[in-house]
């Protein structure tokens, strides 16, 4: 039950207004964070996890050496860029899925053909809390950060984690003082 701070009244739970006096009851149904590393996230800025430029391709690049860009620069993904604009990423995870042991055979095809079309984005000004909720809903371990319609960041989760590892080192430090 919630109970109307106005009137008293007892709602059921998940009511959005109290029924006998019509008071919006929506604030008492958001949930209260009560840890730091929760406050960060929902504060906080994705311009804080400093994300990483972007390595870029056209949508002709060959596979094979989308592959070994992505060897030698040690990136989980490149943007697919095409005339400044965002068409498309190549992740790890399409490697292994779309090519898997075709690789070798595929070497010559254009990675547009394997890369995943209109990547969801965000951009630097958004906070921390969306990039989670749109990884978690998307099965996302990579997001192009874009400003001005064109990319110019990449996040990964490990950006993330990195980012909750500080914050709760930082916490048990203060704690411990």
């Amino acid at each position: 039950m919630t109970v109307c701070p106005d009137c008293g009244h007892k709602n059921i739970e998940g009511a959005d207004t109290c029924e006998s006096c019509g008071q919006s009851l929506t604030p008492l149904s958001r949930p209260s964070i009560d840890s730091q590393l929760g406050k960060s996230i929902v504060k906080d800025r994705i311009a804080s996890l400093e994300p990483a430029e972007p390595v870029t391709v056209a949508p002709v690049a060959r596979v094979g050496d989308v592959l070994d860009l992505m060897y030698e620069r040690q990136f989980g993904c490149v943007l697919v860029v095409d005339n400044e604009e965002l068409v498309g990423i190549f992740s790890e995870r399409d490697a292994l899925v779309r090519l898997n042991t075709d690789a070798a055979a595929l070497a010559d095809e254009p990675v547009s053909k394997y890369m995943t079309e209109s990547p969801g984005t965000l951009e630097m000004h958004d906070r921390i809390a969306f990039a989670i909720h749109k990884m978690a809903l998307g099965g996302y371990r990579h997001i192009p950060i874009m400003n001005g319609g064109k990319p110019t960041g990449v996040i990964s989760i490990r950006d993330i984690l990195r980012y909750a590892t500080e914050k709760l080192q930082s916490t048990q430090a203060a704690a411990s003082k």
